[in-house]
């Protein structure tokens, strides 16, 4: 039998407004949507620097009504969004509004989405975790306001949450679950610290890089409706154009951003490489190092990430993702050299005389160097990972397949295993 083959590439995205100031244009928009009621998602630390204050007043000036909830928690859990959704309860609001990092939005994403089609938990939580249902329909239009430069969570299709009794990350995708607006205001970015300037950066890389070097498009089933079709689709020309410019900046501007956080104009190029990113990988999607990115958040004991001022054992996401990303980039650039060279050259690599595969294999040291540079872990075991954690790394991130699909290159649980193993230390 035939097996048909995908040729269609989808792009769909959030409306977008970048600039320093645009934030001021938030209660234009609400007013365009017709918005009267308004659910305001944030962080509670976003006090602190006047951010939550600002908005609320650009808000309450059109005469919105809005309601607040600040209790997000920093890489959503399956508590805290239940929280988050039982603190919506019946209220039926026009419009969200995200004003955060990557777990603020994520968290506005899911409140809307069961606010809108209230179900359990893992109905919507991709499969083999959850049920992996399908969102019915459209849902209330949402605006997303990064104050990080990393996750591109204000222009993609998921949420992802930590569930914490499985000790496992996942998520739930659907092109319903993007937001419908993202404004992406640098100046929002400019009280970031420099552990999350970094940590968030880093995830910039591995959505561009991975997007980049995914399966392509058109190597894949076609889906049978386009209703069944997947958010991500892989690597395709259209992406590409996306990914390529958000990695190019990454290796311009993430280490001025992380040494000058006043620095607007880094901290407005990785703010723009995150959408970037977010819409390059929102399309074509991500593979090994995200993959198992998942299990080393979710089983982590006791490591704190400096920085980030939180008092409970976390792994910010772009650091869970970096640390298998040579290794991972190692074992892919066979697939195809040209690809992950170019990446390499992008990052201010030198490929002039090598052969493809030469200049593919400069990546990983690069990735490396660039950790090295802005004070990433060095590895596994810097996060209290040892060689007896690697069966259970193995199981949590094989569960990921609807992100090791996309990998350029078939991998089995041997491969995920010595992918950990070279990524215990670094350098």
């Amino acid at each position: 039998m035939t097996v048909k083959l995908e040729s269609v590439i989808p792009l769909t995205m959030a409306k977008l407004k970048f600039g320093a100031g645009a934030t001021e244009e938030l209660g234009y928009e609400l007013k365009t949507l017709g918005a009267k009621k308004v659910l305001l998602v944030t962080d509670k630390h976003l006090w602190e620097f006047g951010l939550v204050d600002k908005v609320k007043t650009i808000i309450e000036d059109e005469g919105i009504q809005l309601t607040i909830f600040d209790e997000v928690h920093i890489e959503p859990t399956d508590v805290s969004i239940k929280h988050a959704i039982e603190s919506v309860g019946d209220v039926v609001f026009d419009a969200f509004v995200a004003l955060g990092g990557g777990s603020t939005i994520d968290t506005a994403k899911a409140m809307n989405l069961f606010n809108t089609y209230p179900a359990d938990l893992y109905d919507y939580i991709n499969q083999p975790i959850g049920k992996g249902k399908l969102v019915p329909g459209p849902l209330k239009s949402m605006i997303a306001l990064p104050t990080t430069g990393g996750t591109g969570s204000e222009t993609t299709p998921v949420s992802v949450l930590d569930l914490l009794d499985l000790k496992v990350k996942t998520g739930i995708s659907h092109v319903n679950i993007r937001p419908a607006m993202a404004i992406v205001d640098p100046l929002n970015t400019l009280s970031q610290p420099a552990a999350v300037t970094a940590g968030t950066g880093l995830d910039v890389l591995t959505h561009a890089a991975e997007s980049f070097t995914n399966k392509p498009y058109n190597t894949r089933p076609k889906a049978e409706s386009p209703a069944l079709r997947p958010a991500y689709i892989g690597s395709n020309p259209i992406a590409d154009l996306w990914s390529e410019k958000a990695i190019e900046w990454v290796g311009k501007y993430l280490r001025r951003a992380c040494f000058n956080g006043n620095d607007l104009e880094a901290r407005t190029y990785m703010a723009m490489g995150a959408t970037f990113a977010g819409i390059g990988f929102g399309n074509a999607g991500v593979h090994i190092p995200h993959a198992l990115g998942y299990p080393i958040a979710g089983m982590i004991r006791d490591w704190i990430p400096p920085g980030y001022g939180v008092e409970e054992p976390m792994v910010p996401h772009g650091i869970s993702t970096i640390l298998t990303a040579p290794a991972s980039f190692c074992f892919t650039a066979p697939s195809n050299p040209e690809k992950h060279a170019r990446v390499a050259e992008l990052l201010g690599v030198n490929i002039t005389g090598l052969s493809p595969m030469e200049a593919a294999m400069k990546l990983p040291d690069t990735i490396i160097q660039l950790m090295k540079d802005i004070g990433a872990p060095n590895g596994l075991k810097a996060l209290g990972y040892t060689q007896a954690d690697i069966p259970g790394l193995v199981e949590g991130g094989w569960k990921q397949q609807r992100l090791l699909v996309g990998s350029p290159r078939p991998v089995t649980k041997e491969d995920l295993a010595r992918i950990f193993k070279e990524s215990m230390e670094l350098w």
